[in-house]
């Protein structure tokens, strides 16, 4: 099924909403996209891609700056702002009204941490969270990625210069539990290894089932499988993350 894009009204301006719904779905994903890109970005359309097919629906939501055509991202208050506006219309349409699991890459993730209390999301899935600027590990995040009481996945490359999978382990260590850290060896801050393998293989591969896991149990997960292919296992890990969250098995 072809993505169907929605424009929506925001206090920052109009935003865009790209959907990529499920024929009977079971939850709702909706992500952000980064500073430096938008819902094009691969790992966003991979999910966007196989989700549906797994019965969760899919929505990418264009920051107003970027519809705009502005090079230059909106502050943070300002990304907020939107992203809960078009949240609020979005949990208003018919088809909207499924569990809400919410999320993004980047500071599509800080965005979907930093409002979860007012969105109130089941779960939030969080694609290469920047810890830390490139260089400035004492420049901390973590308080945006502990705030939120609902479980947390985090999809984090361990050449991540923004922060590594290993630096995200070691900085939430015996904080609260909730946080599931998966690592994608090799994969840098853009995860370009899954970038290669989306290209080489397409997004359409044969994806392994979704199962019920723990939540927030396995905070330390090593996606030893990713090694061979990083795209099955994003697509594995965020449906299984799905699954576990929102009660429901998928096939």
């Amino acid at each position: 099924m072809a993505t169907t894009v929605v424009p929506v009204e925001t206090p920052q301006g109009p935003g865009r909403l790209f959907l990529d719904l499920a024929e009977q779905p079971s939850t709702i994903l909706v992500l952000g996209h980064g500073a430096g890109g938008g819902v094009g970005a691969a790992d966003l359309e991979l999910l966007a891609a196989a989700l549906p097919q797994l019965g969760t629906s899919v929505v990418r939501f264009e920051q107003p700056w970027r519809t705009a055509g502005r090079k230059v991202g909106a502050p943070p208050p300002r990304l907020d702002e939107a992203w809960i506006a078009a949240l609020e219309w979005l949990t208003g349409e018919e088809w909207g009204r499924h569990p809400l699991v919410v999320g993004g890459r980047s500071a599509g993730a800080r965005v979907a941490c930093r409002t979860a209390s007012e969105t109130n999301p089941a779960a939030i899935v969080c694609l290469a969270f920047p810890l830390h600027r490139p260089g400035r590990p004492d420049d901390s995040r973590l308080a945006e990625l502990l705030a939120p009481t609902m479980p947390r996945l985090v999809l984090q490359g361990s050449k991540d210069s923004f922060g590594t999978s290993e630096e995200i382990r070691a900085a939430i260590g015996g904080s609260p539990e909730g946080i599931t850290v998966v690592e994608l060896p090799g994969a840098d801050h853009a995860l370009r290894i899954a970038r290669r393998r989306a290209k080489e293989e397409g997004a359409d591969n044969a994806f392994p089932s979704a199962s019920d896991d723990a939540v927030g149990g396995d905070k330390a997960r090593s996606a030893a499988s990713g090694a061979s292919n990083p795209t099955l296992t994003i697509v594995t890990e965020v449906s299984r993350f799905i699954a576990a969250v929102v009660g429901i098995t998928t096939s």
